[in-house]
């Protein structure tokens, strides 16, 4: 199950190449996030993550999807993060990328609040917002890629006028506006999780500091740390093929079929602080 950051939409995972090399051999699943891509967002509820997570469980349920492993890339961290946290005997395992944990200053969240106003946000979205986010997607999109370039298929394959729509930039502002108290909620019941966590990040991320991801590992005895040199924001662009090798083999290392120190493909130059397979782990921390 996978989940994009802010800006973008599912196609995210279509450019970066991981749906295509995760399909052939596992079922993946993809949702635009509540207000992305085609998707609504509708004014009734406050689209927290944890108002996010609910919702993808259950369209999950619908799918009869028994325990799959999510992954979270930015933004879809928190809600992958607050999914686990709720529903923690419907996870299998997670795999985190570039993503925000803990609550520090986010000056994203302060420039777009007036955004996610209602009233004053609709009439900014049709009208002065929209012509900046026009002006700034070039610069926008190379800061989160940076310090590597913007991929040639990307905005072929994501749409700028779909990542231009109202309700998506709605979206992207009441999301930016969240960040920090989601990120204090969960940080909060980050001891809760119990299963196989591996965090992903891009050494030279500009967009969310990767002493996140550190901190994060060091809080969870049970997960796996990838600091990838030369990476940005958009780590699994830089290295799809170890991020899919996180995929795939956490939930047999969880299963107690393959351990860390055993595995030989590319996920084995993860930083493993803990010398334990995940089923190790999850039994210490059970007798603890």
């Amino acid at each position: 199950m996978l989940l994009h950051g802010n800006a973008v939409t599912l196609d995210d995972f279509n450019a970066s190449g991981l749906i295509d090399r995760l399909a052939k051999d596992h079922r993946v699943i993809a949702f635009d996030r509540p207000g992305f891509g085609h998707s609504t967002r509708s004014r009734s509820k406050l689209w927290t993550p944890a108002a996010q997570a609910n919702l993808i469980r259950a369209a999950l349920a619908k799918l009869d999807v028994d325990r799959p492993t999510i992954v979270g890339h930015s933004m879809g961290t928190m809600v992958a993060v607050a999914l686990a946290l709720e529903y923690p005997d419907d996870v299998r395992s997670l795999v985190l990328l570039g993503g925000y944990y803990y609550p520090s200053a986010r000056l994203d969240a302060l420039m777009t609040t007036p955004v996610a106003v209602p009233v004053l946000g609709d009439v900014l979205r049709y009208t002065v917002t929209a012509l900046a986010s026009r002006a700034m997607m070039n610069g926008a999109v190379k800061a989160m890629f940076a310090p590597n370039r913007v991929p040639a298929n990307f905005f072929r394959t994501l749409s700028r006028e779909m990542m231009l729509r109202p309700v998506q930039l709605r979206a992207n502002s009441e999301d930016a506006v969240f960040m920090v108290p989601a990120a204090l909620a969960n940080s909060r019941r980050h001891g809760e999780l119990r299963m196989p966590v591996t965090i992903i990040a891009g050494a030279d991320d500009k967009v969310v500091d990767p002493l996140q991801s550190r901190r994060l590992h060091d809080e969870l005895p049970q997960s796996r740390l990838v600091e990838v040199p030369g990476a940005g924001h958009m780590v699994h662009y830089a290295v799809p093929d170890q991020v899919v090798a996180a995929i795939v083999e956490v939930p047999a290392i969880a299963s107690g079929r393959v351990s860390d120190a055993e595995t030989d493909s590319p996920a084995r130059s993860m930083q493993a602080r803990h010398d334990m397979t995940w089923q190790d782990a999850e039994d210490a921390r059970i007798a603890v």
